[in-house]
């Protein structure tokens, strides 16, 4: 008994520290929409295309000769630019239309980015820059993995800390809470909203930014259209851990990657452990399970694991 488990522990390793992984990366997007959730009760459709375009930028920015010491940093401050500017253009002025109004901005822009892109890259596959280090390769146990793989959580985790110790130790972070809670009377009180909202969706874009560095390491090539299932998938963890809640949107994040990766696995996994004679395509399910989810987290428990229930005011 003890000589077959270990072997399927070995199988089950690589898919377990790969979903790790994938877990970070969209912990990293699924702030954005929570936080921007948080403050405006607004969904971000254009989240994962931001993402998407910041892998774009490296690309033709890593291109152009520009060192990767300088590379980057261009990367992430013009990804948190492009998230300022399009809460500037494309929802400040709807801030007191219908959300239906501002949904359909939301889903314009999404697809202005993607058309954009297309535009500049001609449809074509770009391979993203090989990064020193994070791209070579490492042998933990039975898996042999890129050592970006192993640091993303360990990242994530660090940006998550920063990230909630800024909301509850600085003045921002008290303004982005108090009207997170009342946007009205936060207003009232002399808050500057406009001031709260764009940090919001700076902070929100950068972490992407982030987000895209780790995720385009592994998957090496991005595409127009490279944003629109992880940003899908990020979007489905931050309702599963309860939008609005930053370590709901990253627990459910993780919890989202390791269950996606153990079911990409799941046949090899039961062949190993003689459950199976050969293998049943469970991998094609890899992405269902995420959406099957998100209707049984909304069916059972609507607010998410961690999400806070809200009554209307009369």
């Amino acid at each position: 008994m003890k000589g077959c488990v270990y072997p399927v522990w070995n199988t089950i390793f690589p898919y377990l520290l790969s979903g790790i992984s994938v877990g970070g990366q969209y912990a990293l997007i699924a702030i954005g929409y929570t936080m921007v959730y948080g403050i405006l009760r607004l969904i971000n459709f254009a989240h994962g295309d931001v993402f998407m375009v910041a892998g774009i930028l490296m690309v033709y920015i890593s291109a152009s000769g520009l060192p990767l010491f300088l590379s980057i940093p261009l990367v992430l401050l013009v990804t948190s630019l492009i998230g300022y500017l399009i809460e500037r253009i494309a929802y400040k002025p709807l801030r007191q239309a219908p959300r239906m109004s501002v949904m359909i901005s939301a889903i314009g822009v999404s697809y202005t980015l993607q058309n954009l892109v297309l535009y500049i890259t001609g449809g074509l596959n770009q391979l993203y820059p090989t990064i020193p280090w994070i791209s070579s390769s490492i042998t933990i146990g039975s898996a042999t993995t890129k050592i970006v793989t192993v640091i993303t959580p360990f990242l994530t985790i660090a940006l998550v800390v920063g990230l909630v110790l800024l909301i509850n130790n600085t003045k921002i972070g008290m303004a982005m809470r108090a009207v997170s809670k009342d946007f009205e009377t936060s207003q009232l009180m002399g808050i500057n909203i406009n001031r709260v909202i764009s940090v919001t969706f700076v902070i929100g874009s950068f972490l992407a930014g982030v987000g895209s560095l780790l995720y385009f390491s592994n998957y090496t090539t991005v595409i127009q259209t490279s944003g629109a299932m992880p940003g899908l998938k990020a979007f489905v963890a931050a309702v599963f851990g309860g939008i609005g809640s930053i370590p709901g949107a990253v627990i459910g994040a993780f919890i989202i990657g390791i269950a996606e990766n153990i079911i990409k696995g799941l046949d090899i996994i039961l062949f190993k452990a003689g459950l199976i004679a050969k293998p049943l395509g469970l991998a094609t399910f890899s992405d269902a399970f995420t959406f099957a989810l998100l209707i049984i987290i909304l069916v059972v428990k609507p607010t998410g694991l961690f999400g806070e229930k809200t009554t209307d005011k009369v």
